[in-house]
């Protein structure tokens, strides 16, 4: 009987740490996918700053340029959009 006890104590113990266990890899695994949101966030904000700059000058030397002005500031978009994948996988 005392062994019964010992053995079904064991065994409860064991399901709650794999239960836990299970809680911990999606929490991290959602901390990475967050974590790679939002530093693709910032890379792509940072450097549409500097494109944006450039291009803002470009097209003042140049008005013609402007389709090119637009396709280098969307560029940093597409490293956002690269960054959300994780989120739906």
């Amino acid at each position: 009987m005392l062994v019964t006890l010992v053995t079904d104590t064991v065994a409860a113990q064991t399901t709650d740490t794999s239960a836990d266990n299970e809680q911990t890899v999606e929490a991290w695994g959602k901390l990475g996918a967050g974590l790679a949101v939002g530093l693709a966030g910032i890379g792509a904000g940072i450097s549409q700053g500097n494109i944006g700059a450039a291009a803002v000058g470009m097209l003042a030397e140049d008005p013609g340029r402007f389709g090119h002005a637009i396709i280098f500031t969307a560029l940093p978009e597409s490293i956002v959009i690269l960054g959300l994948l994780p989120l739906f996988m």
